[in-house]
């Protein structure tokens, strides 16, 4: 029998086991008792830097269970937990403790999972979970997709599939120089910062953006977009895309998706939806309708990593006709040797997006729908979206606040001094001054909207430990810290 390799990188079966036992317990607690710790400990950059240390890279390795211990305590004890019960901000959620134990499997057997005889069983897990992900929103799992790090890239690899697919057939061998007309994509003006990067990065450039106006409800305004994609034909561009946006990043809004889509047909533009946030709800049975149209797609963005609960990262493109993933993606040097199996034709993820090695991200998804369910899933959705209702309808009954939009599970509010209801000015500062209070005292943790050009505090509810005695007391916070900082800043503009 071979001599094994003796090296300075493995770990033996016992020292794995009392390792990991430590760190599985140190978790557990961690997670029993992560409501009574603070949100974040605030600590500034040059503080925890001193708590890390500045020495060199060690020219010796340590101990692994002593690394791991000291791991361990710099996370637990110097981090921003967006597992709290009273994390709002932005849109990440509380993670299931599932995905972690997931992601632990999944970095074990370490598949590659852009070709299936690199990770056989994780190609056909990412398979089932591309097409549970469809038929969880309500479009045909016959959909085709790819798991990606999160809302940019799922949008991304939507947007490049798009391209190929409306401009002129030689744009890959000869560019955007191929195209005789200037091309042209639509989307809401609340659409997030996604497709301006998209834009530049992808040769379209800026200007290739038209943003169309809101309407009252802060929906694309449809009569405006069909307007814009006249006098775009009418000046002899080539409009090939509408973006339309199911539950918009700053206040939840969902536009008219089945108007679009109609535009869309008519003109015969590509239709992608970025859902990366708010398109879970459409399992809903109640908030179904709000969805309508979302099945006429032609791709759609969404981020289990969001409403799904899924630890980070995790986003998803769905295409309606994957053949337009390959058309994009698809290439096939000498070097590789990924080809059929047993006469049938397998799966190659690195076919499908831009990435050729990937990890096995849909594991904790996979999971994660088994151990919820749909059922599951339709509670936690509901409820998140009933807390965001009554956080709403609290700071609506409050003298000091002001409720300022509601929908899907994200509400905007402000802090309003009764002296003080219109001066403009004065309350964005004041709020603005407040949420940067929030967010490094540790109580609570919000993000910020620009609604109808005031500065509000924006509270997303993606969070299954959150629940209704938390918006009671965010309340309480948030009007209490305001008016420290209505005081504070009364000073100020006296001195």
């Amino acid at each position: 029998m071979a001599a094994k390799r003796v090296n300075p990188i493995d770990i033996n079966k016992d020292e794995f086991r009392d390792i990991g036992h430590r760190l599985i317990d140190d978790i557990a607690d961690f997670l029993d008792t992560i409501d009574k710790r603070p949100v974040t400990a605030g600590q500034s950059p040059s503080k925890l830097q001193s708590i890390l240390g500045s020495g060199n890279l060690p020219e010796k390795g340590s101990p692994a269970g002593e690394l791991l211990a000291r791991a361990t305590d710099l996370l637990l004890n110097n981090s921003l937990f967006n597992g709290h019960p009273k994390f709002m901000g932005y849109i990440t959620a509380s993670a299931a403790p599932i995905g972690a134990l997931a992601d632990l499997l999944a970095a074990t057997v370490n598949p590659n999972v852009g070709a299936h005889i690199l990770s056989p069983m994780a190609t056909e897990i990412e398979k089932q979970t591309i097409s549970w992900l469809a038929e969880f929103i309500g479009v045909s799992p016959n959909y085709g997709g790819i798991l990606v790090s999160g809302g940019n890239m799922a949008n991304f690899t939507a947007f490049l599939a798009a391209r190929t697919a409306m401009a002129p057939k030689n744009v890959k061998e000869d560019g955007l120089s191929a195209a005789s007309k200037p091309l042209r994509v639509y989307c809401s003006k609340t659409t997030h910062t996604w497709i301006d990067k998209a834009a530049i990065l992808f040769g379209l450039g800026t200007n290739a953006v038209r943003w169309i106006k809101t309407d009252s409800l802060n929906r694309m305004d449809n009569t405006a977009l069909e307007q814009a994609i006249e006098e775009d034909l009418d000046n002899g561009c080539q409009p090939i895309m509408v973006i339309g946006t199911a539950g918009d990043v700053s206040t939840g809004v969902v536009d008219d998706l089945q108007g679009i889509s109609v535009l869309c047909k008519r003109y015969q533009l590509w239709f992608h939806i970025d859902g990366a946030y708010g398109v879970p709800a459409a399992v809903i049975p109640t908030y179904k309708s709000l969805f309508t149209g979302l099945d006429e797609a032609d791709s759609i963005a969404l981020d289990p990593h969001k409403w799904l609960y899924s630890p980070l990262e995790a986003g998803c493109t769905l295409v309606k006709d994957p053949q337009h993933l390959l058309d994009t993606y698809s290439s096939h040097p000498e070097y590789y040797n990924f080809t059929t199996t047993e006469e049938e034709i397998a799966q190659n993820y690195y076919e499908y997006g831009l990435q050729n090695s990937r990890g096995f991200r849909a594991l904790k998804i996979w999971l994660s729908l088994q151990h919820i369910g749909r059922a599951g899933y339709e509670k936690l959705i509901g409820e998140d979206i009933d807390l965001a209702k009554r956080l709403f309808e609290l700071a609506d009954d409050h003298p000091e606040l002001e409720a300022v939009s509601n929908n899907l599970s994200i509400t905007t509010l402000r802090y309003v001094p009764s002296d003080k209801k219109t001066d403009l000015t004065y309350l964005n500062s004041l709020n603005q001054q407040l949420l940067n209070t929030l967010q490094t005292g540790g109580e609570a943790f919000l993000s910020n909207a620009i609604v109808r050009e005031m500065y509000c505090l924006r509270a997303c509810i993606v969070n299954f430990r959150t629940s209704e005695s938390d918006i009671r007391e965010i309340i309480d916070i948030i009007v209490r810290v305001g008016r420290e900082t209505n005081i504070t800043l009364r000073n100020e503009n006296k001195n």
